[in-house]
């Protein structure tokens, strides 16, 4: 005879965490998620519901599939994995695990999941992340994102951090991490408040268009 775990009833969902890339629509109204590996190929916006990715006619989580939203218990576990080459430009999420999960020994794997908070890592100069700009790639109908400081938008497809908020919804939180080489004593990091950061990439903006228009004077 096999033993059964007991079915979990829990008061309030449970919190998980995990890494993703953000993705804007190519029209630029809507903003979303797609993951780093299984089911990477559907970005899915702030409140999802999992489908199986092998187009197999069960609900998610099945048992004996791997279909579901994972996530994991600790989000130190998560950020280890923005160490790697290939996620150095994803997004840390806090999610909700909501309707029918399995849980696992490190995370959970769900029907549907709400994504409470993204933490944006800094920019590839190291300097703090003002936007998301468009990082030269995509998912048909959708560009990939990727943290970028003002300095570094040159003319790029960007967001700053509240606009992507706005457009994925549904009480999203976007918020910017500690800068690469940051000190983890001392006074805690506050991060860029969002009315610093709409200036900071409108000011960016100007800075290309001055720059072109002097290349078209010298012309």
């Amino acid at each position: 005879m096999r033993l059964r775990l007991p079915e979990e009833r829990p008061t309030e969902p449970p919190t998980g965490y995990k890494i993703a890339h953000p993705v804007l629509s190519l029209d630029g109204t809507r903003a979303g998620f797609t993951g780093v590996s299984l089911g990477g190929a559907l970005p899915y916006p702030v409140v999802a519901e999992a489908s199986c990715v092998y187009g197999l006619r069960h609900r998610p989580p099945h048992r004996r599939c791997d279909c579901g939203f994972h996530c994991v218990h600790d989000r130190a576990a998560a950020e280890a994995l923005l160490c790697t080459a290939e996620h150095r430009t994803a997004v840390l999420l806090q999610v909700l695990v909501l309707g029918r999960y399995l849980r696992f020994e490190r995370g959970f794997r769900s029907a549907r999941q709400r994504v409470r908070t993204a933490t944006v890592g800094p920019c590839d100069c190291g300097a703090g992340a003002v936007a998301l700009a468009d990082a030269g790639w995509g998912r048909p109908g959708w560009r990939a994102l990727a943290p970028s400081c003002a300095g570094c938008l040159c003319g790029r497809t960007s967001l700053s951090l509240a606009a992507f908020a706005r457009r994925a919804g549904d009480g999203l939180r976007v918020v910017a991490g500690r800068p690469a080489g940051a000190a983890s004593g001392g006074e805690p990091d506050l991060g860029v408040p969002e009315l610093m950061a709409e200036a900071a990439l409108l000011q960016a903006r100007l800075d290309w268009l001055q720059s072109r228009l002097a290349r078209l004077d010298r012309a």
